[in-house]
């Protein structure tokens, strides 16, 4: 295949992905649909891993991959030039570390728990289960406010871990991609001059 369609094909799967984050993160500041103060939601949340992680740094990446492709495949000319632009390689690599920042964030928001009132008090009361409120549902209905903030949280949290996990490798398929192709150059480029050989 050629590498810069690979690029083109892995920046749209980069692109939804990335929105996807920022979606997610943006739902997690309204439990419930809902606006709360800032000591009422998780840490975690305002951290912003799906929102610059898992979603703008990967967006970049997502979309010079993709006008690299179309510039690349779909133009006239199109293999006459190889990767020799060192962004193509620190774009993906840069992307890589914003997922890898959107996982290690959203794990750490499943594990500890949110922010909830318990008992007339607001505290991450699911800290010291160290996840195991995660299979034990009916400890879920303790939090009083805000309303089904353990399903929200754990939801949204699992999206934004899954969707990094793709994005990881995704970058990590764009790196490598983008690293043969400023070495070796484009396969269509040997491709076409084959068969001007002939």
């Amino acid at each position: 295949m050629c590498l810069k369609m690979c690029a083109c094909c892995v920046g749209l799967a980069l692109i939804p992905l990335s929105l996807v984050c920022i979606l997610a993160n943006a739902l997690l500041l309204v439990p419930n649909g809902k606006t709360w103060s800032s000591d009422q939601l998780s840490l975690h949340v305002f951290l912003m891993a799906g929102f610059i992680g898992g979603g703008l740094t990967v967006l970049c990446p997502g979309l010079a991959a993709v006008l690299l492709g179309i510039k690349g495949c779909c133009g006239a000319g199109c293999c006459e030039h190889r990767y020799r632009v060192p962004p193509s390689i620190f774009s993906p690599a840069f992307g890589m570390l914003g997922a890898i920042y959107c996982l290690l964030v959203s794990r750490a928001g499943l594990r500890i728990g949110p922010k909830c009132l318990m008992n007339g008090k607001w505290d991450y009361h699911f800290r010291e289960s160290s996840g195991a409120y995660l299979s034990n549902r009916t400890q879920w209905n303790l939090c009083e406010e805000p309303p089904n903030v353990v399903l929200w949280n754990v939801t949204l949290f699992s999206v934004l871990v899954a969707a990094s996990c793709l994005e990881i490798v995704l970058c990590g398929i764009q790196l490598v991609n983008a690293t043969i192709g400023v070495i070796c150059g484009d396969c269509r480029k040997k491709g076409l001059s084959s068969l001007r050989l002939h």
